[in-house]
């Protein structure tokens, strides 16, 4: 009986360090799922800014598009994806666990101000960009391409099929489960259909006018919430 106390009791202490590389859970009545994370260490890449952060005694590494932080800092967010043993190319190192966060914020995130502030729950998430339509674009599609409306509008004839899409660059997330996330808009589209989603291994830079050629897919499902309504996969630069 002694000898299975002890056992007991290593495993309970065994399981408490294990939880240290995992996001604890918020304590927050007005938005159940915020986290408030204090920076213990920031690396800035081109594109992104790492952040060793800790949390109600968990230490942990989350990534954002690229913010100024420092050391001390204390930030919030809602919404995360986590990855296990994700490679920075950049900065050549392996993350055995990593949150990569879509808003991120210096103050406190109620959950009745997410729609105010550009946010979505994430059973909602569509994937469209925060900002909303960037104004001044128009990109008149290639040969053999539609225009980004004309996708959205007639979404069910173009599932599964192979197409070509030409718009400009709004926002990149490189190396993100192994592949660029590119953001393209045309000029074309109303109400939150303006905003189209590629995966890709090609590189490329902001705000330059590109057209892809890739696989569309509809409410396709990445888990941790992430749902899109329609997505271009696996797509390659048409030169």
């Amino acid at each position: 009986m002694r000898s299975l106390f002890i056992i007991l009791a290593v495993l309970v202490v065994f399981s408490g360090c294990v939880k240290k590389n995992k996001v604890p859970t918020a304590q927050n009545d007005a938005n159940p799922s915020m986290h408030e994370v204090k920076v213990e260490e920031v690396i800035q890449t081109s594109q992104y800014t790492y952040l060793k952060v800790s949390e109600n005694g968990a230490e942990n590494w989350i990534a954002v598009t690229r913010i100024e932080a420092a050391a001390g800092e204390t930030y919030y967010y809602d919404k995360a994806m986590e990855m296990t043993n994700f490679k920075s190319k950049e900065l050549n190192r392996t993350f055995d666990f990593i949150y990569f966060v879509q808003d991120i914020s210096k103050q406190p995130i109620a959950a009745a101000e997410m729609p105010a502030m550009g946010m979505q729950s994430p059973q909602n998430h569509t994937g469209k960009v925060p900002e909303g339509k960037k104004e001044g674009i128009s990109v008149a599609p290639a040969t053999g391409s539609i225009s980004i409306a004309d996708l959205y509008k007639n979404r069910s004839d173009y599932a599964g099929k192979k197409i070509k899409m030409k718009g400009q660059v709004v926002k990149i997330n490189e190396q993100v489960m192994g592949k660029n996330w590119i953001h393209i808009q045309d000029g074309t589209g109303e109400t939150g259909d303006f905003d189209l989603t590629v995966t890709t291994l090609d590189g490329m830079k902001m705000d330059d006018i590109v057209t892809f050629e890739g696989t569309i897919s509809l409410n396709k499902d990445f888990s941790h919430g992430y749902v899109y309504e329609v997505i271009m996969e696996d797509a390659t630069l048409v030169k």
